[in-house]
């Protein structure tokens, strides 16, 4: 008994070890007939996955430098020779670091010099309309505070209804009306207010000048920065949905490619909802300094124009995909009439939005009237010879209607491509990019 079992352990291992042995050389001659389609996906999608590792990073980094910027304005509280300098207003300090300090060094000097604005404006204006009503005395005091603050009141709030002062000055116009109506109605005299105001002034400008220079000189996030990758971004997130519909459309489904049109659909959805956060960063570059690559007056509204052209694209890409969807599909003979064509057409446009989203990376210029719009144009009429009766049968036909809609949606597709090649184009002389 005791011999057996020593035997039939050892025949087991070697059993196990034949189909080891045995499928090795299987899966790897299974792997080696398998395609190389999916290596650009992956390579996207380890893109992604650093990106998301790198916006984690940047959030610690951001949590650490406010935390930094608090501990810096308490010392106001905590050392006895400073706290009897500036004594309770110390506080206006800490708030200030609480409600000024953004994740973008853009955001946060607009927020403060917005804040200083406000309430320097509002203190100013206070003070004024406080001392004139004093003078008056009596019941004409009170009707001239009701009455100014009814007017500086409705102004301000109708100006933070204005398109162009909200988009940059709203947080300054909410301070001014908070500041004004403080001082207005504290019924404090001129002198102990402008006393009042000087210390806070101080102590804000404090807290500010904490923000700015942590924002600013330790690992500073710079919205412009984001814009220019996000936008970059999406060129090459819109090629790789654009050649994942032209696999899906002519090759046969499985399970991956389920995945990956699952994937490249999230994509050009992101993409859609992508307008308020370009709004916010294209706001917040105008703000910030000379950095980098982006100096003064660099046209930050090109990349807002791209975006919406990048926007109409992504919801054509997503049209295609509703149509791979759809249970109404042509005949495997109809698509191979149009195959050809077609993946010209798509390799075309690919290859150009890749080669558009380089040269904005590397802020080089690219060969758009010499090379990329003629190859459009032409690529365009040969499908517009693609686009006939003969070849997609009568329009009543369920797959010609089918195969129709297809070739329209490819259409607009270079068109909108064409767009893009045009304004990357304006931008690239707008911003100097450089030709080599």
């Amino acid at each position: 008994m005791g011999s057996a079992a020593v035997i039939s352990i050892p025949e087991e291992e070697h059993d196990q070890d034949q189909r080891v042995i045995v499928g090795v050389p299987i899966d790897q001659e299974q792997h080696k007939k398998k395609p190389n389609e999916n290596k650009l996906f992956n390579r996207w999608l380890c893109s992604i996955r650093h990106t998301i590792k790198r916006q984690d990073m940047k959030k610690i980094t951001h949590s650490v430098k406010v935390g930094v910027a608090l501990v810096v304005v308490s010392l106001l509280y905590l050392l006895d020779p400073l706290y009897n300098q500036v004594g309770d207003n110390a506080m206006w300090a800490i708030m200030t670091v609480v409600v000024v300090f953004e994740f973008f060094a853009g955001a946060t000097l607009s927020k403060g010099l917005n804040r200083g604005l406000g309430t320097i404006l509002g203190g100013g204006l206070g003070c004024l309309a406080s001392a004139f009503a004093q003078d008056v005395g009596g019941l004409a005091s009170a009707l001239i505070i009701g009455i100014s603050v009814f007017v500086f009141g409705a102004i301000a709030t109708y100006s933070r209804m204005v398109p162009s002062i909200k988009k940059k000055y709203d947080y300054g116009v909410m301070i001014f009306i908070l500041t004004f109506n403080l001082i207005v109605v504290s019924g404090m005299r001129a002198d102990k207010i402008m006393r009042l105001a000087r210390e806070r002034l101080s102590t804000i400008a404090m807290g500010f000048a904490v923000c700015i220079f942590i924002s600013f000189l330790i690992f500073p996030s710079w919205a412009s920065d984001e814009l220019h990758h996000s936008t970059v971004l999406n060129f090459h997130n819109l090629a790789n949905s654009i050649q994942g519909c032209m696999e899906d459309y002519f090759n046969s489904t499985d399970e991956k490619k389920k995945n990956k049109s699952d994937a490249s659909c999230s994509t050009c959805k992101s993409i859609l909802n992508s307008k308020s956060k370009d709004d916010s960063l294209a706001n917040f570059a105008k703000w910030e300094p000379w950095h980098g690559k982006f100096g003064f007056n660099y046209p930050w509204n090109k990349y807002l124009q791209l975006g919406e052209l990048l926007r109409e694209l992504a919801a054509i890409v997503l049209s295609i995909k509703a149509c791979l969807q759809s249970p109404r599909q042509p005949s495997s003979g109809m698509k191979e009439a149009i195959k050809e064509p077609c993946e010209t057409a798509g390799s075309s446009i690919v290859l150009t939005l890749k080669e558009l989203g380089e040269g904005m990376k590397k802020m080089k210029k690219c060969q758009i009237e010499g090379a990329i719009v003629p190859k459009l144009k032409l690529v365009r009429q040969e499908m517009s010879l693609v686009i006939n009766p003969s070849r997609l049968g009568p329009i009543e036909n369920s797959d010609g209607l089918a195969m129709a809609s297809f070739l329209f949606l490819i259409m607009e597709i270079l068109e909108k491509v064409e767009e893009l090649a045009k304004e990357v184009e304006e931008l690239e002389e707008a911003a100097r990019f450089r030709t080599t």
